[in-house]
């Protein structure tokens, strides 16, 4: 396993609040014998029983959003939207296909697991008030493993003004599984969807892309070096940026309170989960236009371009498939580019264009390659 001693630093950056964090890893053999180091008592999952274990979990989660009318304790929450639309979304991260422990603190993964899904909310220009946590667990982890990971999904929700209203424990005979319920809100005039991009409109990116992706790259081979020695420990200070991406990336909620203070309403949004590629084609299907997406355009960390040259690898196509950047691609009008034109967050990387002239990369060298969504795939065999 490979431990992330960290510490989170608040800085102000464009008029905007940001925390990056700053440690050291550490790996040790595997996840199995840390948790049972026979010189720290570890406490068996059941020995609480399933309610008592929620009650433990819970206890420290306070209620702080006016919507949420009831939250843990009862048969189910209550919340109380009044005359907004509410946003609902769910996503399910399994150990061994969207994680591993072999490199992924247990804090880490409970922070994360909140950011995947509050990035859904704001890709739809809503606010996020509230999450249930749900996870299925084996024996394998006492309850000082889960109380690590219900730590990141705590400082997640505090961090993001965000309420635990509910949840489900039981056990698994395949590790580790984490379902996260986001739920936010939003006035209907300006909830924004996939399919609202049109011919002419502009495509805009936040942050830049690519870098965690490189992060599990750097992540993976450091972990198959300790395989072979496992006295050797990685030296990540000239990649601590790719790892935190990786381990730790941040949803966007800045960027939609950003457009909310330039008067800009996008037509059509998107978060960028599975790849750039991908999330464009989505766009354009489902709002049926095509587009030109210019490679020079693509906003791209100096830290990936280096490290790419190191793992030989395209910084494009990293840029365009390797998925897990959660930042936030939209449409916007053409009238909208003025206000938008100066901010260091955001990047106009491409138009819309009608649907019969396609979806195309748009080289450095002036030529135009037909898009491939080759990113992430979740159920690829």
């Amino acid at each position: 396993m490979l431990l992330f001693f960290l510490r989170v630093i608040n800085y102000k950056k464009n008029n905007y609040y940001y925390n990056k964090i700053e440690g050291t890893i550490i790996f040790l053999s595997n996840f199995a014998p840390m948790i049972e180091d026979k010189n720290t008592p570890k406490t068996s999952l059941s020995e609480l029983g399933e309610f008592g274990l929620i009650e433990h979990l819970t206890k420290n989660f306070e209620i702080n959003q006016k919507s949420t009318v009831r939250g843990i304790g009862d048969d189910a929450a209550v919340l109380d939207f009044r005359d907004e639309k509410c946003i609902v979304t769910t996503d399910l991260l399994v150990e061994g296909v969207h994680f591993d422990l072999a490199y992924m603190p247990l804090k880490h993964l409970g922070y994360k697991a909140v950011m995947v899904n509050l990035s859904d909310v704001y890709a739809m220009n809503a606010t996020a008030s509230q999450i249930t946590i749900s996870i299925a667990v084996s024996n394998r982890f006492p309850l000082e493993a889960i109380e690590e990971l219900y730590e990141g999904i705590y400082a997640a929700a505090k961090l993001y003004n965000i309420d635990v209203v509910g949840g489900d424990t039981t056990s698994s005979t395949k590790g580790l599984l984490i379902s996260v319920t986001a739920i936010g809100h939003a006035n209907e005039h300006v909830i924004v969807y996939r399919d609202g991009a049109k011919e002419n409109d502009l495509l805009v990116v936040s942050g830049d892309l690519g870098a965690a992706y490189l992060g599990l790259q750097v992540l993976n081979r450091e972990n198959e070096v300790f395989k072979v020695n496992p006295n050797a420990q990685p030296d990540l200070g000239p990649y601590s940026y790719l790892v935190e991406r990786q381990l730790k990336p941040e949803a966007r909620k800045d960027i939609k309170e950003l457009l909310a203070e330039l008067e800009v309403l996008p037509t059509s949004m998107i978060d960028i989960s599975d790849g750039l590629s991908s999330e464009v084609m989505h766009l354009c299907t489902q709002s049926n236009v095509g587009v030109n997406l210019y490679e020079e355009k693509i906003p791209i960390d100096p830290v990936v371009i280096s490290t790419c040259e190191e793992f030989n690898l395209n910084s494009t196509t990293v840029a365009l498939n390797g998925g897990e950047d959660y930042e936030l691609l939209f449409t916007i009008k053409q009238e909208d580019f003025p206000k938008i034109k100066a901010n260091p967050n955001l990047t106009v990387i491409g138009h819309m264009l009608d649907k019969k002239s396609g979806m195309a990369l748009v080289t450095r060298a002036n030529e135009r390659i037909q898009l491939k969504a080759q990113g992430w795939n979740p159920i690829k065999e």
